[in-house]
């Protein structure tokens, strides 16, 4: 069971850890960085190298101003590279120094703390117990104060 300070020091971690992911989480929760983002899994197969801007362009249906400023902010989030080869520049998932992995350990942090409430509020825990009337009829505020 959590007690307070160990909630607090907690919030105090996930918080942190928020804010280290702020970049990752702003590149990927845009829906035309997600086709992106799909678009360069999909075309992985086929070209080693990585795909062209006017590749992204025809598959998204964006113009090459637009995708060249999302491939930005995907390269900035360390979600993708690029390889340029004389005047031609390939993109590719960057796989090695991707945020994806900090986003995991933050959801899994995140899922973690909410599970731990959830079986602390269930019935039988002390939060629980608390808010149960005793035989007299009383509020039983003791539990609450026995952490």
């Amino acid at each position: 069971m959590m007690d307070r300070i160990d909630r607090k020091k907690q919030l105090s971690e996930l918080a942190k850890a928020f804010s280290e992911c702020q970049q990752a989480l702003t590149a990927i929760g845009d829906p035309t960085r997600q086709l992106m983002i799909l678009a360069l899994m999909e075309d992985r197969g086929e070209c080693k190298q990585g795909i062209r801007v006017g590749e992204i362009t025809s598959k998204i249906n964006l113009s090459r101003p637009a995708v060249s400023h999302h491939l930005k902010v995907l390269r900035e989030a360390n979600f993708i590279g690029m390889n340029r080869e004389g005047t031609k520049n390939y993109y590719y998932l960057e796989v090695l120094q991707n945020d994806i992995f900090k986003l995991k350990r933050l959801i899994d942090k995140v899922a973690e703390y909410v599970h731990q409430l959830q079986e602390d509020r269930a019935p039988g825990s002390k939060e629980e117990e608390a808010k149960q009337v005793n035989k007299e009829g009383e509020l039983n505020l003791g539990a609450l104060c026995t952490e």
